[in-house]
């Protein structure tokens, strides 16, 4: 498949490009600027059924159920060889795609051959235990593969997330199905063919392209579907995961978040504003983990806001080839939505401290919206408690560290949070305290961490992706007893 214009992204099952049965098609929509430059195959249930049956063949019969994790761990290693390899291709597609700025397309790619990397190495390192037991006998556990696993991938970063759950699920023994995002599924396609060419055996790297209702929905409620992974918005990870329970199939649910940066008055302000800006304008704020909420001690709440807003007046959303401070979001559905987050917190009261612009000559076709930096909000308000999943960041003003940890905690979501202070004892205190699935301390994010659980509570979901976690998620332990007399 090129990046180039007139694409016509297939169907990968059986590691065969094939068109959707009903051999209709969609468009595919650069968001700079609006305009039509491939299409994927729009799918249905009967091209499910036969993705899910070239999967199961695959690993019931076929030589990856009988492959050693060694060579299952080469060929993923080989995968992020060829994924590195062909960087030039699949980031400026990324970018394209998505609208998010070259350099971070090419950040994407970085990361997914890290993530091929990092689980090819792992393969053959996951072990089990021997359980002391009655006189006479040997007890063991075992990490055996689910078997078909689900994987349905967002549009926000299409490469790093299906590396995370094709690393894992594949470094296993599993075999996929995976869905796209219709928004940006040609990455995932492209991926799929560089892993028949490293070496993946037919029928075990399967994509099924089109709309969540039309293939999403028929994947998840699958019955020849043995596990699911979905990351994406807290409604839809609902329905998938009531569509698993028709068949009590397990999920891994990664639902977003609101994470908040908390900032004490003794923190290295010259070091957090940097990190505090770029964590909620990353990808344009289309992040689950962004930092949208930043917690400030009082004390120094107007001059680190200050600073804050200097900075959000001098971004510029620009179209993804200017690779600027952000590019447009994902469609005009999204900007819409992130448009009236901002005009509601408005009317609200919620003071704008800075608002930046959107470049003079971007494309009027494209979906861009201005960052925009919120004081005086409410906690209980929907910009302070819901995700917005744009370049929006709401302050707030705290009174020491009870307050600071009640604060962060005052949400549904549980993804990731900030901890910026000097005070050790106060570090390890207020980290205990955040439930959230990963805290940083004087940092935020760590590049990506590929080696790093990832997973949250409440309605950020729940089970773990990243590091060595993910393997247990994309396994069952079995257990073995030996009565040897």
């Amino acid at each position: 498949m090129s990046a180039g214009e007139g694409t016509q992204a297939s169907n990968l099952i059986g590691g065969e490009p094939v068109d959707s049965a009903g051999g209709e098609r969609i468009d595919v929509v650069c968001p700079s600027d609006g305009a039509v430059f491939a299409s994927i195959a729009r799918s249905a249930a009967p091209d499910v059924d036969a993705a899910v049956a070239s999967a199961r063949r695959a690993f019931e019969d076929g030589p990856w159920s009988r492959m050693t994790a060694t060579e299952r761990g080469r060929i993923l290693t080989r995968l992020g060889e060829l994924v590195d390899a062909n960087r030039d291709e699949l980031a400026a597609l990324e970018s394209r795609d998505t609208g998010k700025p070259a350099r971070q397309g090419v950040a994407d790619v970085t990361a997914a051959c890290r993530y091929y990397e990092y689980y090819g190495g792992a393969a053959d390192k996951v072990h089990g235990s021997q359980i002391p037991f009655l006189d006479g006998y040997l007890a063991f556990t075992t990490r055996e593969p689910h078997g078909v696993v689900a994987g349905i991938i967002p549009w926000n970063y299409p490469l790093q997330i299906l590396a995370r759950v094709a690393g894992a699920a594949l470094a296993m023994g599993n075999t996929l199905v995976v869905k796209p995002a219709e928004d940006a599924s040609l990455t995932t396609v492209r991926i799929a063919e560089l892993a028949l060419e490293a070496g993946c055996p037919p029928g075990v790297f399967n994509v099924v392209t089109g709309y969540g209702t039309e293939a999403g929905a028929p994947l998840s409620a699958h019955p020849g579907v043995d596990y699911v992974t979905f990351t994406g918005s807290t409604a839809t990870g609902t329905a998938i995961q009531q569509a698993a329970a028709i068949n009590n199939r397990g999920v891994t649910m990664e639902l977003g978040g609101k994470s908040p940066q908390i900032v004490f008055a003794d923190a290295d302000l010259e070091a957090a504003l940097p990190v505090v800006v770029n964590a909620i304008i990353q990808n344009g704020g289309q992040t689950c983990s962004a930092g949208s909420r930043v917690l400030i001690e009082r004390p120094v709440y107007g001059a680190f806001t200050a600073e804050l807003a200097k900075r959000f007046a001098a971004l510029v959303a620009q179209p993804h080839y200017r690779d600027g401070d952000l590019g447009p979001l994902i469609n005009r559905l999204q900007a819409d939505r992130v448009a009236g987050f901002v005009a509601e917190a408005e009317a609200a009261g919620a003071t704008v401290l800075a608002r930046g612009s959107v470049a003079a000559d971007a494309p009027e076709g494209g979906c861009y919206q201005a960052p925009v930096l919120f004081g005086d909000v409410d906690p209980q308000s929907k910009l302070a408690r819901e995700e917005v999943f744009g370049p929006v960041l709401a302050a707030f003003a705290f009174d020491g560290e009870d307050e600071a940890v009640t604060l962060a905690n005052g949400t549904e979501y549980g993804l990731v949070a900030g901890v910026w202070t000097s005070d050790g004892g106060r570090q390890h205190r207020v980290a205990k305290r955040i439930r959230a699935g990963q805290v940083y301390v004087n940092a935020y994010g760590a590049g990506g961490g590929i080696e790093l659980p990832f997973g949250g509570f409440g309605k950020s979901g729940h089970g773990r992706e990243k590091g060595f976690e993910a393997l247990i998620d994309m396994s069952a332990a079995k257990t073995t007893v030996f009565n040897h007399g």
